[in-house]
């Protein structure tokens, strides 16, 4: 990216999971510049996945402020606004925090969602999400049940995005995107469910106003010193990062699917209006009023490849310059698709998608003494793909799905590629990281301004026009044939896990 520097840059800002990235686009330009800031997933007790609000706004801050300072004085006409969705935080009076941010992968509150399931009220159908630990709604409810004075003591509850608007522009208030991930929200009417609500234990009151993901605020006074920017300056309220994804990496059609893998992943279609799935395995997320998105995601993405490499190979060093996962994934790559009959289901943190039942636990079914930690670490990858292809078919229902733009980290390695388009019997586009949430999350920022006819328009406008096609990966005959069989042999060996309990029991009933 060598063009000369724009007169004029829009920056997009996703905080995802355990990072920040700020990417600023040049208008009519190729330009662009990012920065990146990581802060950590802790997990100070089982089932437990936090952060601290204070130091992803310091990662913020530095990211913002590294950001324009790249842009040399370039106007910055926005900063639209991405986050990572599900999360919940306590405040109070001053917007101070009375919690930490609890996470999407925070799992504590599965005995509350399983009692909101059986609560005789069709949640899914009235908010879109499905009930899981992962929803704010959850979450709530076991405040009031495990620490009652807490949620007393709130003068608010938000999530990611809210926090980062406050400090932004000084207001506490959320726009219809991340409103519509909380489980709270009536997607029909776009504002509070009074019946969620009454079942989490809150009032609306301690709720922030609803705005439109086109909304524009304008920045304060203190965050523009901290990062370099004029006060002022627009702040779009932009939607979560699972829409923004769909419209940075073009899945904006029917059949087309925008599929994203990190430490967690996600496959989702763009919808015309909110509706929910016969089956209730599907959520249905807002991007704008307009344009929704329906979609599945998983707990356990590119996290199983970590635990991977630090449980099984954490001797294995690279032998050049690359690094411990590129020789990690050369070991999976050293044995037959199908990890000659191992199958792994990942279920290391409280699964999702398609099944939401955050009680099943991670196994390795059809081990024999012959296979290898190969063979495990390459299980350990179908078994990623596996839990994606059962996304897949389910949004097939919807309407047929001909191919996936994919984005993430760990399509850079040709096993993650050629595994995941076998898996899924599909062609499989690879586009940029940066032409995922934060070109998503810019592309808003100038519909919202007016700068672009419509969405689409603006993803355009935005393009690298010098950058390479991204790449297609064809879905090789035999890998898919390989993998047919993998998927159907998952029943057997489940029907044989249930034999072996039905012998445990017989043996001791008390089991």
């Amino acid at each position: 990216m060598d063009s000369a520097r724009p007169a004029q840059v829009i920056v997009g800002l996703d905080a995802g999971t355990t990072g920040v990235k700020a990417v600023a686009f040049g208008l009519g330009s190729s330009w662009r510049r990012v920065a990146l800031r990581e802060y950590p997933l802790l997990q100070p007790a089982p089932d437990e996945a936090v952060q601290d609000p204070a130091a992803i706004l310091t990662a913020v801050t530095a990211a913002l402020a590294e950001c324009v300072a790249a842009t040399g004085g370039a106007e910055v006409v926005a900063v639209s606004v991405s986050a990572a969705m599900h999360g919940l935080i306590g405040l109070d009076r001053e917007l101070r925090p009375l919690t930490p941010l609890i996470t999407w992968a925070d799992a504590r509150a599965w005995e509350e969602a399983r009692s909101l399931q059986q609560s005789g009220v069709d949640l899914q159908a009235l908010t879109g999400v499905p009930v899981h630990p992962m929803t704010p709604l959850a979450k709530l409810l076991w405040f009031a049940r495990h620490e009652p004075e807490t949620l007393a003591a709130a003068r608010w509850w938000v999530g990611l995005k809210e926090y980062l608007l406050s400090w932004l522009t000084g207001r506490l208030q959320t726009e219809l995107s991340s409103a519509s991930g909380t489980g709270l929200l009536d997607m029909k009417a776009r504002t509070w469910s009074a019946t969620a609500i009454e079942l989490a234990g809150v009032s609306a009151e301690q709720l922030p106003e609803i705005l439109p993901t086109t909304s524009q605020l304008p920045l304060d006074l203190a965050a523009a010193r901290q990062v370099g920017l004029r006060a002022g300056t627009a702040v779009v309220a932009g939607a979560a990062d699972g829409p923004l994804g769909n419209l940075g990496t073009g899945a904006m059609a029917p059949g087309l699917i925008g599929l994203s893998l990190g430490t967690s992943g996600a496959a989702r279609m763009a919808v015309p209006e909110p509706s929910v799935d016969s089956g209730r395995r599907l959520f249905c997320y807002a991007l704008t009023d307009a344009v929704w998105v329906t979609g599945g995601a998983i707990s356990n993405g590119g996290n199983v490849a970590r635990w991977a490499e630090q449980s099984l190979t954490p001797d294995v060093h690279p032998a050049g310059d690359g690094g411990a996962d590129q020789s990690m994934l050369e070991l999976a790559a050293s044995v037959p698709a199908g990890s000659s009959g191992v199958v792994m289901l990942p279920y290391l943190l409280a699964e999702r998608a398609p099944l939401w039942d955050p009680g099943l636990l991670g196994a390795f079914l059809g081990l024999r003494r012959e296979h290898t930690r190969a063979h495990l670490v390459r299980a350990a990858v179908e078994g990623v793909c596996i839990q994606m292809r059962l996304i897949v078919d389910r949004l097939s229902e919807i309407a047929p799905v001909h191919s996936i733009r994919a984005t993430g980290g760990v399509f850079r390695s040709p096993l993650w590629r050629e595994v995941m388009a076998g898996m899924l019997a599909r062609p499989l586009q690879v586009v940029g990281e940066e032409e995922g949430t934060a070109l998503g999350a810019a592309a808003l920022g100038l519909f919202a301004l007016g700068r672009a006819q419509g969405l689409r328009d603006a993803v355009s406008l935005l393009a690298d026009p010098d950058a390479p096609v991204p790449p297609r990966v064809e879905a090789d005959p035999q890998l898919v044939e390989t993998y047919n069989r993998v998927r159907a042999e998952v029943p057997r060996h489940i029907r044989e896990l249930d034999r072996v309990a039905d012998l445990f029991a017989a043996a001791d009933p008390s089991v």
